[in-house]
């Protein structure tokens, strides 16, 4: 239960962050801001964002751990969030903006990855 509910807190916080890092790009092409809006605001925008994703990534990250009675050793959180950092991104990229599409090297990046995962947890 331990690894499923931190795998659950590592899917929200890349959520947030993905929005973080991504979100005022979407806004722009939206005409909710301009090009002209100072940056300093939308890092500030941002940073609102990433304090919401840091209140479940280091929870995640805390009770998943092994050294603190979790499931996961370091490595392992590592690659799993990364993993969820790039399925949410490509989530994100071809549903929020319609005009990213993709190709099969992205597929074979993803088969990748899998293997990542696979080789991190083997024994």
């Amino acid at each position: 239960m331990n690894g499923w509910l931190t795998i659950g807190l590592l899917l929200i916080a890349n959520v947030f962050m993905t929005f973080a890092w991504y979100g005022h790009l979407k806004l722009q092409q939206m005409k909710v801001i301009s090009e002209s809006t100072p940056v300093w605001l939308i890092i500030l925008l941002s940073w609102g964002m990433a304090l919401i994703e840091y209140c479940f990534m280091v929870p995640a990250n805390r009770m998943g751990f092994a050294g603190n009675g979790g499931t996961f050793s370091l490595m392992q959180l590592k690659v799993i969030q990364e993993v969820i950092t790039l399925v949410i991104f490509t989530l994100f990229t071809v549903l929020i903006f319609k005009g990213e599409s993709l190709h099969w090297n992205h597929f074979a990046a993803f088969c990748c990855l899998v293997m990542a995962v696979y080789f991190v947890f083997m024994k």
